[in-house]
């Protein structure tokens, strides 16, 4: 599996943790930092993992700012992508159970780095379960689509 990262200073620390435990897995990783503490737009980051994602350069994609919110919102906004914010190990398992979000936000500010490595494992190790929720996302999809197009 391959997994597209990034986040803004404020997830920094937070991302430095998530880093080592996708090392210590051997899953590999597209980085798309930030690697300092000096302040970064986290649209930009936020961007560029939704569009690794939804463009199949990766298979899933992790965002970490203060809060996950601003993230969420952004890489929700790239066609193709569900991204999830979650903060705790339910949520990120019903993201791709039920919901079959390809990312997951988190805030650094919000939840600490044992919790979080654990809502990692947990989505890292879901996958989607169809059955009900299929037609669920099937509709998700129908609006992204109806609203990609739109105005064209």
């Amino acid at each position: 599996m391959k997994v597209a990262i990034g986040c803004d200073e404020a997830g920094l620390p937070l991302l430095d943790i998530i880093r080592e435990q996708l090392k210590e897995k051997h899953i590999e990783v597209q980085d798309f930092g930030v690697h300092n503490a000096d302040p970064v737009d986290y649209p930009d980051i936020g961007e560029a993992v939704a569009e690794a994602v939804a463009s199949g350069a990766a298979e899933r994609g992790i965002l970490v700012c203060g809060t996950g919110i601003g993230m969420s919102i952004t890489a929700n906004k790239v066609p193709g992508v569900r991204a999830a914010l979650c903060h705790d190990t339910y949520s990120a398992e019903r993201a791709r159970k039920s919901n079959d979000a390809q990312v997951i936000t988190m805030g650094a500010r919000v939840i600490g780095s044992e919790l979080a490595k654990s809502i990692i494992e947990t989505w890292l190790n879901a996958e989607f379960a169809g059955g009900r929720s299929a037609p669920k996302v099937e509709k998700m999809n129908a609006v992204d689509e109806k609203y990609r197009h739109q105005g064209s």
